[in-house]
């Protein structure tokens, strides 16, 4: 069967991979790496697929919609997310217009947290698929081919007449080794040069080694609404694989982004990569994300990898804060964290959230000095955004702070953060604006700009990828 996967066209710039979808102010813009995985595991099945990324390529409904009716497909797999959520919808509607024979099935966090939300409001979508999708596609695609009736499809909700129809859940797939390299996904469909990681060197490539979280922050969207709270990952031979694989057939990439929730939840497993890499000589370099939990001497074989950065979730420089988000560290884990960082060579990218329960003005004033204190390479400051099927999202309901659940009106009209917790302390407004002068305090403190200056000099390319990235933030920093 002909199936299509599809990131539908929204906003220019708009990054549906992210955790917090948006158009971030840096530049940064996601490869559709779930659908891509996705995609790549239809056709090691047999199945006839193609994979359109309409953002990345800049294209319009109508130019999409043509692309999609030549393709002919019989199953289009859409991607959504909560702020394009009505998008999606209008698109899915369009596309089973022109094609009427084609099942729609929307994917992704949200849908996956309201599924039935999303039938009733738009009834030309025939299904959702609920968590982990790959395998769902597949016996959908099966069942669709061969006229079965689709109740057995594990995973699946979808519409019957006038009837919502749930059927059970889908058992998430151990065996990750079985999936083809998501970088062979790209290059099959996708141009690298389209996709853009402000701290990483350009272009780079995204990969997945794992699924899953077990540290359960309540905010953490995948997790909750995707892959569950146990890491299952990847063999480290096949890890190492892939890195040689790109650096023989994707010459163009310089840099790996490994996208894991946590790469680093199973030590001896990131050591085990570690070493593979080493005796591969591997020469491409490497970012990741991490937790404050890792230690100097695992941090000092990453180096040696050929890893150049961790992307760290500090959060809050309030203990209170932390825990009430559920993040289990402690701000000396994460000052141990930065001082090791340091002495194993490795540069820091410090994610930090204004908007935790009870933050206030105070509260986040005294993460802003936590991040100047910690000094990472670069930060992230943005308000906490709670999505459906989040611990977040309940909490922010159950308090009365949600500041509105029309999910349109969660970013602004050019896709940018708007903040949606009114607490009363600190609200959405507030958090948003102060994550703006959070951003340009910390990057024009005469001391940033200094070591900036002296990278500039002593890692031509680290500053170079800084001054672009810089050049792009302040663009488009309101």
């Amino acid at each position: 069967m002909k199936i299509a996967f599809v990131n539908p066209p929204f906003l220019t710039g708009f990054s549906r991979g992210q955790r917090s979808p948006g158009v971030p102010s840096g530049g940064t813009f996601y490869y559709p790496y779930w659908l891509a995985l996705a995609c790549g595991w239809a056709q090691k099945k047999g199945q006839e697929v193609w994979l359109f990324d309409f953002v990345a390529s800049k294209d319009s409904f109508q130019t999409a919609i043509k692309k999609l009716k030549d393709f002919s497909p019989k199953l289009a797999v859409i991607e959504t997310s909560t702020p394009s959520i009505f998008n999606d919808l209008r698109f899915g509607k369009k596309v089973k217009k022109t094609l009427p024979d084609c099942f729609i099935l929307l994917v992704g966090p949200h849908v996956s947290a309201l599924p039935k939300q999303t039938l009733e409001a738009e009834k030309a979508i025939d299904g959702v698929a609920v968590g982990e999708y790959d395998q769902t596609v597949v016996d959908l695609a099966e069942a669709l081919e061969k006229g079965k009736s689709l109740e057995k499809v594990a995973g699946l909700v979808f519409r019957r007449g006038r009837k919502v129809i749930t059927n059970s859940p889908r058992k998430f797939l151990t065996n990750l080794d079985e999936f083809p390299f998501v970088s062979q996904i790209y290059k099959q469909f996708l141009e690298p040069k389209n996709y853009f990681f402000a701290a990483a060197r350009w272009p780079m490539v995204m990969i997945i080694t794992g699924r899953g979280c077990p540290f359960g922050c309540f905010f953490c969207l995948w997790p909750q609404t995707l892959h569950g709270l146990k890491y299952r990952f990847c063999s480290a031979k096949k890890v190492a694989e892939e890195f040689a694989w790109i650096s023989k057939n994707m010459p163009e990439i310089k840099e790996v982004v490994i996208e894991d929730d946590t790469f680093t939840a199973n030590i001896p497993r990131v050591r085990k990569v570690c070493r593979l890499l080493i005796a591969q000589k591997n020469r491409l370099p490497w970012s990741t994300n991490a937790r404050v939990h890792l230690d100097l001497q695992t941090m000092k074989l990453m180096k040696k990898a050929g890893c150049r950065l961790l992307i760290v979730g500090y959060e809050s420089g309030n203990q209170e804060i932390l825990n009430s988000m559920g993040k289990k560290i402690t701000l000396e884990q994460s000052r141990r964290f930065a001082k090791n960082a340091k002495k194993a060579g490795l540069l820091v990218h410090g994610c930090f959230i204004i908007g935790g329960p009870g933050e206030t003005l105070k509260t986040a004033r005294q993460t802003f000095r936590f991040a100047c204190e910690l000094e990472p390479d670069s930060a992230q400051f943005y308000p906490l955004f709670v999505y459906p099927g989040t611990k977040a999202f309940s909490w922010a309901q159950r308090e009365g702070f949600l500041k509105t659940t029309n999910f349109r009106r969660w970013l602004d009209k050019k896709g940018k953060y708007q903040g949606t917790v009114n607490q009363p302390g600190l609200s959405a407004r507030q958090a948003a604006d102060f994550c703006r002068w959070a951003y340009r305090h910390f990057y024009f403190r005469p001391k940033y700009l200094f070591k900036k200056l002296i990278q500039l000099v002593k890692t031509p390319e680290e500053g170079l990828r800084s001054l672009r990235a810089g050049i792009n933030f302040f663009k488009n920093l309101k």
